[in-house]
């Protein structure tokens, strides 16, 4: 097994070719762990350390990357006109208990279900602050 780097050569090729046919990041972080496991064969790292540079190298490189990656592939979030409620204040129209659970806004215009942000009991005719949209519901706290 002295022409390990044929099969870390091979395995670059492998896992460039499955990344390129998927949608998705898949296999970039073995490629990656190959390519330092292809330098350790060539320094003349015998098996065992190319195969723990491999799993090192991908490892560390997924969790390094990931999550930023992951952060700019999904940003799937459609806005809507709803979204401009947010930070704005409201009236409550209906006492907001979360408890029973009732409570209306009205916020831009428009009547909203409103729940609130701390649990608390938030009196009719009071003034909201809009934080964020669940769903159809209005999540608001008590100036």
């Amino acid at each position: 097994m002295t022409k390990m780097y044929i099969l870390w050569a091979v395995a670059i090729v492998a896992f460039g070719f499955l990344e390129g046919i998927t949608a998705q990041l898949v296999s970039i972080w073995f490629v990656l762990g190959s390519i330092g496991a292809l330098i350790t064969a060539f320094a003349g790292g015998d098996i065992k350390l190319q195969l723990i540079v491999f799993v090192a190298v991908s490892v560390l490189t997924l969790i390094a990357t990931r999550p930023i990656i992951k952060k700019r592939l999904n940003s799937k979030v459609e806005k809507t006109n709803a979204d401009r409620c947010i930070g704005q204040e409201a009236v409550v129209i209906e006492e907001i208990n979360n408890l029973l659970p009732t409570g209306l806004v009205k916020a831009d215009g428009k009547v909203w279900t409103a729940r609130s942000s701390d649990k608390s009991i938030i009196p009719k005719d009071s003034i909201v602050t809009v934080e964020k949209i669940d769903g159809v519901k209005l999540i608001v706290s008590a100036k």
